[in-house]
């Protein structure tokens, strides 16, 4: 094993992230090359810096015309340079503020400084090659996005271990959860993935759920399992109900007890409708972890970065930054979500108007951009009539799951999607039967 590993190895021994990181994880080391030998130099080269792969004129990077032109607001250095492996500093240093404000009880000390992923499928990816190792297993919500599918198990060669985090009743079946969570604490490891806003339900646990969740966390690493709990929190923010608590689960799981690591996987990409700039956020939170073992476990990230895209985009995060920054951002945002809180409480009106319906059963929803049905026919059936004789698009997850993205339904159409989706599938519904 390479010694900048072993090194970082060495700092994180004895501690929950030591004990957590899979084979690959304890591979990763960030080596002193090209990128730090380039930092260095940008510190002290002050005649000449001859170390970065980029070309230059009269010190700042070469630039397209047409580069320029539509990227106006953005210097050279903005938009073309190559970004730190980590991320632009700065973008690093706002959104750990902007998590904090966002979560008041979160305790800055006790988190790394967030790292900047290309988008957070990245993020998930990375954290998976940190903590997951072949034949390992991972509890996550069934139905989920599907593309877990593809990080744990494709990729990493893991067990996703479904568990019907909505199910029959109002809210979350914390009966399968503490099952799931009990039921692998015995082989001493539990790796858990909670993703609320849900993709494809729209749940997010109500106040007394989240506490019932962290009960059983705690739980778990006082009986002597050490814990892993991934917070994707893609959706963070787009709550509808007022028994939704306004903070992440990673704010009561990052100094929760020394047995637990949370990472918040997040970024604007959702929260600031900004989908194409793909740049997320990776952040580390445990209770006997310090800024040392962070700087470890960040370099090692580091590591996972320069081996696979090198670093992300450098106008992205500084487009982040400039939207931060703009008077005109905090009210456009209230204008957005308020459009999809309307859409919400079109859907919400319909589904309760509409109760017992032959084989569309909505799962809880309270947040995020979806809904989801559990089907009595095959939810793909359903799907390719809708599209082919009614014009609309959602998605079939599996033979029983219908996914319906109300934030892209415009208002005045939803109600009439929504009649059409009932009365297509109960036609369905009678020729099964």
């Amino acid at each position: 094993m390479n010694p900048l590993a072993d090194e970082l190895n060495s700092i994180l021994e004895g501690t929950i992230a030591g004990r957590l990181l899979s084979n690959l994880g304890r591979r990763f080391y960030f080596p002193k090359g090209i990128i730090a030998q380039s930092t260095e130099a940008k510190k002290s080269a002050t005649v000449a810096n001859g170390t970065i792969g980029m070309a230059y004129s009269d010190g700042k990077p070469m630039i397209l015309s047409a580069i320029a032109d539509n990227m106006a607001s953005l210097t050279p250095e903005e938009s073309v340079a190559y970004a730190p492996t980590a991320g632009v500093e700065k973008a690093r240093a706002v959104w750990k503020d902007l998590l904090i404000q966002k979560n008041p009880s979160l305790d800055p000390a006790k988190i790394s400084l967030p790292v900047v992923v290309p988008g957070l499928t990245a993020g998930l990816s990375w954290t998976a090659d940190m903590f997951i190792s072949k034949g390992s297993s991972i509890i996550a919500s069934e139905p989920c996005w599907d593309n877990y599918s593809l990080i744990f198990e494709v990729r990493r060669g893991a067990e996703l271990v479904g568990t019907p985090f909505v199910g029959i009743g109002e809210g979350l079946d914390m009966d399968a959860i503490s099952e799931a969570v009990r039921r692998m604490a015995k082989t001493g490891t539990v790796r858990i993935i909670f993703n609320f806003p849900n993709n494809p339900s729209g749940y997010s646990p109500t106040t007394g759920e989240e506490e019932a969740l962290v009960n059983l966390i705690r739980e778990t690493a006082e009986g002597g399992a050490d814990v892993l709990v991934i917070c994707d929190d893609a959706y963070f923010g787009l709550f509808y109900e007022d028994n939704i608590s306004r903070e992440s689960l990673f704010v009561r799981f990052a100094n929760l007890h020394d047995r637990v690591l949370a990472i918040k996987v997040d970024g604007p990409i959702k929260e600031d409708f900004v989908w194409g700039l793909r740049m997320g956020f990776l952040t580390f939170g445990s209770k006997n972890l310090n800024q040392i073992h962070y700087e470890a476990l960040i370099k090692k990230v580091m590591g996972a970065i320069r081996s696979s895209v090198s670093c992300t985009n450098t106008s992205a995060q500084y487009l982040m930054l400039k939207a931060m920054e703009d008077e005109r951002t905090p009210g456009e945002k209230g204008r957005y979500r308020a459009i999809l809180q309307r859409r919400y409480n079109l859907v919400k009106s319909f589904t309760a108007a509409h109760p017992n319906h032959p084989v569309l059963r909505p799962l809880p929803f309270n947040s995020g951009y979806f809904m989801s049905f559990h089907c009595e026919v095959d939810a793909e059936a359903l799907r390719q009539e809708l599209l082919a004789r009614h014009g609309i698009g959602v998605i079939s997850l599996g033979e029983h799951y219908l996914r319906v993205a109300f934030s892209s339904i415009d208002e005045e159409k939803i109600t009439e999607t929504y009649r059409i989706i009932y009365d297509v599938a109960a036609k369905l519904g009678e020729a099964d039967f």
